[in-house]
């Protein structure tokens, strides 16, 4: 027997309703996302945020991140803390106005997420503390002043979180004074005093407003390269000096994010060296060296460019 039309729509109607009831139901029983915390509180509730909440909370910034922002933040892990040499001793042993530099140079006054980070290389961008970091998006991914971000847009109520794997230090000064403030470039800075005595004043061109990348020997890379002693260095001639250095310097900020593999840079004088990258890092080789000079550091930050240190004198 056919069924009625009144028979069918009392069904129609039935299969409406549990319909109805069913997504009613699914809506209330769906839950909304959690509100993430802001950023003092994501730091605090962070398990490898250790060194760097002991930091804020030294530094008085705790409130400052508890704010309405909107931040980013530039955030060091304590295995960033310990590959930077800024152990809990260290964090100690530095003043509240310091460490507020320091931290004040990881953020940002806005909320930057990495695919709004530019293509660069090293945009310019001001941070909170007023000094400037640089940024860059690339294949391998986001670097600031060269630094990888190990982990992107962690979210925040107040702006938003970028893990990196070392502690950015806000530049001491320009790249003489730099070198000058670290022991393990006396001979370096010892051979830029008597270059600059000759025709070249090299001192004058290192700190200088123009913006430079050097790659720096150690003084034990002086060592290997026939230069005993200080005095060996003061001994030898101001343009042999000067031809040296100068193949050290490279015009522009070259950070370790923008080092490609076999590229030939043009120094200061005029000559090439050649980089290599590989497994192991990242190498600079000159035209005389027999065998390419490690980058054993990187990314040290001046106000005038970045200093790279080697482990071998470059020979032009």
């Amino acid at each position: 027997m056919k069924n009625s039309p009144v028979l069918i729509s009392v069904k129609s109607f039935l299969v409406l309703l549990v319909f109805c009831v069913t997504l009613g139901s699914c809506k209330k029983d769906s839950t909304s996302p959690t509100t993430p915390g802001t950023i003092t509180a994501q730091v605090s509730a962070g398990t490898n945020f250790t060194l760097l909440k002991s930091a804020v909370v030294k530094a008085g910034l705790a409130t400052t991140l508890d704010g309405p922002g909107p931040f980013t933040v530039f955030a060091p892990t304590d295995e960033a803390f310990t590959a930077s040499g800024v152990t809990s001793t260290v964090i100690g042993s530095l003043s509240a106005d310091q460490l507020k530099s320091i931290l004040l140079y990881h953020t940002l006054g806005a909320k930057v997420v990495a695919m709004d980070v530019p293509a660069g290389p090293n945009a310019k961008v001001v941070t909170a503390g007023g000094d400037s970091v640089f940024v860059t998006k690339n294949a391998n991914g986001v670097f600031v002043n060269g630094i990888n971000v190990v982990t992107a847009d962690i979210a925040a109520s107040n702006g938003v979180i970028h893990t990196i794997s070392k502690v950015l230090l806000p530049p001491a000064g320009n790249i003489v004074e730099v070198a000058s403030a670290d022991t393990t470039f006396s001979f370096l800075v010892a051979a830029v005093v008597k270059a600059s005595t000759g025709g070249t004043n090299v001192a004058a061109i290192l700190s200088g407003t123009s913006i430079l990348t050097v790659f720096a020997p150690t003084n034990n890379a002086f060592r290997a390269a026939g230069f005993a002693t200080i005095d060996a260095v003061k001994a030898a001639s101001a343009s042999t000096l000067t031809a040296i250095l100068t193949y050290h310097v490279i015009p522009g900020r070259i950070f370790s994010s923008d080092l490609t593999n076999g590229a030939q840079p043009t120094t200061a004088n005029g000559g090439k060296v050649t980089i290599g990258l590989s497994g192991s890092g990242a190498t600079v080789k000159g035209n005389a060296n027999g065998s390419a000079s490690n980058i054993i550091g990187a990314n040290i930050m001046a106000r005038n460019g970045v200093i790279h240190v080697i482990d071998q004198v470059l020979l032009p």
